[in-house]
């Protein structure tokens, strides 16, 4: 069953969903906000940086609720007037260090393409990049002085009235290979958006429950975050009438499109919005793909017997099996009573296989 009136209130950010509760929201915001408003006033930056927006899964509204003490993560993108040419990624990062040590000292840790700031409330994803095309400076410039600090999705909006304006890649510095790489949170965000609406509003939700699977199944593993995303955009249809059907048939797709890369022992190549050279999983090896595809096949399994189960007690005993007791229950007695009556439920181990082809 799809269970509308479960699902709703499973991602929603009440005290038992999956979304963020408001006062994380709100810690998100006094995190992020501190730290753009101390980049504006710092006076040895001010001729450094050209704009600052947010990014991430927090903008594209598919983040989902940390588990246990951790904190929620937001991605802020610093746009810099430093050109790659005259800067390694060493030095570019260098030019921060006394902001960080003035403002967040023994906060901070260095990473491959970033640097992580973990406050006791928020944990904030400090993204450098060097400088853009003059016309694409001014373009941010004028976004700053209209908007303010925004989101890449206000930028969007804003910059699409525009009809000669175009997304455009971005240049971050990465530590591991000494090397400056392409992205594009732009694009990211720009189809995220043109995704969701071609999935009637249901595909950040799908987005945001498969998530919080990898949570409950497989912490530890690859894929995580914006690759894990991405897995789902492309094997979520369009179309979808609610979030069980795009659980259900996100999770088969995956069964099906890769189930060849899995018997042959490789990875997938996934182009990334707005820059098909660069693969989303280049990180991840042919063993967790492997493992992960192995979870998939058995979650496929369990969504669609939940899907299909016109027992509401028994649907809601699978959806519970696959996100955990996050997953809202029936009326108290209410199901325990059709258990007695019907002698229990089908066990998980009852033969059901993927269909092959139905929603690729």
């Amino acid at each position: 069953m799809d269970l509308p009136t479960y699902f709703k209130d499973f991602v929603s950010s009440n005290i038992k969903g999956i979304n963020l509760t408001s006062r994380q929201r709100q810690d998100c915001i006094t995190g992020h906000k501190t730290l753009r408003d101390r980049l504006k006033g710092y006076d040895d930056l001010k001729d450094v940086i050209v704009a600052t927006f947010l990014q991430g899964s927090y903008v594209r509204h598919t983040i989902a609720r940390p588990k246990g003490a951790e904190n929620p993560d937001v991605d802020v993108v610093v746009v810099t007037k430093l050109h790659e040419e005259d800067f390694s990624p060493e030095e570019v990062v260098e030019v921060f260090i006394p902001f960080l040590e003035k403002y967040y000292k023994d906060k901070y840790v260095m990473q491959g393409r970033s640097i992580g700031i973990q406050l006791s409330y928020v944990d904030l994803d400090f993204v450098i990049t060097s400088a853009p095309s003059e016309a694409q400076i001014g373009i941010l410039e004028n976004a700053m002085r209209s908007i303010g600090l925004f989101t890449i999705d206000q930028f969007i909006t804003e910059a699409a009235k525009a009809e000669t304006w175009q997304p455009f890649p971005l240049r971050i510095p990465d530590r591991d290979l000494k090397d400056w790489q392409d992205t594009h949170p732009m694009a990211q965000a720009q189809w995220t958006r043109q995704k969701n609406a071609a999935c009637n509003s249901h595909y950040v939700n799908v987005v945001r429950a498969l998530k919080w699977w990898r949570k409950e199944t497989f912490d530890e593993c690859k894929p995580k975050g914006y690759p894990l995303e991405h897995i789902i955009g492309q094997c979520c249809p369009d179309g979808i009438s609610s979030i069980a059907k795009g659980i259900t048939y996100a999770l088969e797709n995956i069964v099906i499109n890769y189930a060849d890369h899995v018997d042959s022992n490789t990875v997938p190549f996934l182009p990334n919005h707005g820059i098909p050279h660069k693969d989303v999983l280049e990180r991840l090896s042919a063993e967790e793909f492997a493992k992960f595809y192995g979870l998939a096949k058995d979650a496929a399994i369990t969504a669609r017997k939940a899907l299909d189960s016109d027992d509401k007690c028994e649907s809601i005993q699978f959806w519970t099996e696959l996100f955990g007791s996050r997953f809202p229950q029936a009326a108290p007695g209410e199901c325990d009573k059709k258990k007695q009556e019907q002698g229990g439920y089908t066990s998980r181990a009852a033969g059901t296989t993927v269909g092959g082809g139905l929603f690729g």
